[in-house]
């Protein structure tokens, strides 16, 4: 409880007339005696009136309050928070409101200020934003009430809990759905490249057409037909994708808002998304520290929000990561062939362990390795050099970046894809190679 500005004025106004007057008498000048008395008095019936109205204010119910929020949220999106108002009191009441959001969300329109009105529920609104993935916990909700004569303020903490999951933005991936899917993969910069070839799943006989192969005739449908028939094909729709998330702390790295980490999880939802429309089938294996989590290869649109649920509370940790141990962990997980998408950072200093479990993996699955770059690094290379300082940078720079484009053609070498890109093109340079694989039949 503290005194409301009202009071605080009252006490000034007569502390300060008590003041002057005893200047006054101090100067040797007449002050009227019923002045004196009038003072004192106004000063005593404030301090009764103040006692009344803390204890009138102490007796008062306080309102109660219930937080609509989504059970889940997108990691960078705006969302609408709704406090409703439910209350005891029999005349207008204003106070203001500012809920204790968790570290790692933030907020606009807080404090709020409401007029609750006799009888009749009241609801604000003010916005959220998840500044990072995870689960938070609501406590509490805290109110400023008035007392009655407006001469003091009560802080209350009313106990408000709610629990909520900021998942990776997945926002894009729902709203896909609306479009058509050629034209939603183009928007996110995929491109499709030609078929070179026919897929290995039968799908139909049809007419034969202009352009069809004569391989695709089917002379036994063609003679029963008396005219001639081909078979078609569509891409298998039978294969599996693992992606293999580095979680160490060459994550950490971060351009923007998010980090490398949030860009990859971002980059594995959008291709899961896309590879489980074609019918393949989506599986996650993490590494690092004790970041460490295996979900197996599963089709269906339910698999998304198991990979969602999956990794949301994920984040990167401050161990190096162990490739070797990756590796290995997922050959005895992951038996049938299958596309292993293992999104890292490599840098400069890698030693021969990240060759080595490439190599491994790639002489069962089908292996791409998706390095994200620092657009610093790019900055860097390009400003002008005018003092020393700016030259041992550019050096520094360049050497690098040639150092990591050898290892680069080290993994060519042998055989293994490798994707290097922006962390913001991650996702679309991903299905990008995963849809021009599919269409050439090789996974």
């Amino acid at each position: 409880m503290k005194p409301s500005r009202l009071l605080l004025i009252w006490l000034a106004a007569l502390c300060l007339i008590g003041i002057l007057t005893g200047t006054l008498q101090a100067l040797d000048i007449d002050v009227p005696a019923t002045l004196l008395s009038i003072n004192w008095g106004l000063l005593l019936a404030l301090l009764v009136l103040a006692l009344i109205d803390a204890l009138r204010l102490n007796n008062l119910p306080s309102p109660r309050i219930q937080r609509q929020i989504p059970g889940s949220l997108a990691l960078g999106r705006w969302s609408e928070v709704h406090l409703q108002l439910s209350h005891d009191f029999n005349e207008p009441v204003a106070l203001k409101i500012f809920d204790h959001v968790p570290q790692g969300l933030s907020f606009e329109n807080l404090p709020l200020a409401v007029e609750l009105q006799p009888g009749q529920f009241s609801e604000v609104v003010y916005r959220l934003r998840p500044l990072k993935r995870g689960h938070f916990s609501f406590e509490h909700c805290e109110i400023n009430l008035p007392s009655p004569f407006g001469l003091w303020t009560g802080k209350r903490l009313l106990a408000v809990s709610g629990d909520i999951r900021v998942y990776p933005d997945f926002a894009k991936l729902y709203g896909g759905q609306l479009l058509a899917v050629d034209n939603w993969l183009s928007q996110l910069g995929v491109r499709q490249r030609q078929r070179r070839g026919q897929g290995l799943e039968f799908h139909q006989l049809r007419e034969f057409r202009e352009g069809d192969s004569l391989r695709q005739i089917d002379w036994k449908a063609t003679a029963r037909q008396r005219t001639p028939i081909a078979r078609e094909y569509e891409d298998e729709r039978d294969q599996q994708i693992m992606f293999l998330l580095d979680c160490g702390r060459r994550m950490h790295s971060q351009d923007d808002e998010l980090s490398h980490f949030d860009h990859a999880l971002n980059a594995c939802l959008l291709l899961g998304y896309v590879a489980l429309r074609q019918g393949d089938a989506v599986g996650l294996c993490t590494f690092a520290g004790d970041q460490t989590r295996y979900l197996a290869p599963v089709k269906g649109h339910g698999q998304l929000n198991r990979l969602l649920d999956s990794v949301y509370d994920l984040d990167s940790s401050q161990r190096p990561a162990d490739y070797r141990a990756a590796a290995n962990r997922l050959l005895s997980r992951q038996k049938r062939r299958a596309l292993v998408i293992l999104i890292t950072n490599l840098r400069d200093d890698d030693d021969d362990d990240l060759l080595d479990a490439v190599t491994h993996l790639s002489r069962q699955h089908r292996v791409l390795v998706a390095s994200l770059q620092e657009g610093v690094l790019e900055q860097l290379r390009q400003q002008p050099v005018q003092t020393l300082d700016e030259a041992l940078t550019y050096c520094a720079t360049v050497d690098y970046l040639n150092a990591t484009a050898q290892r680069h053609e080290q993994l060519l070498a042998h055989g293994v894809a490798v994707l290097q890109t922006r962390p913001k093109a991650l996702g679309p340079g991903l299905v990008t190679h995963y849809l021009s694989w599919k269409k050439t039949a090789v996974l």
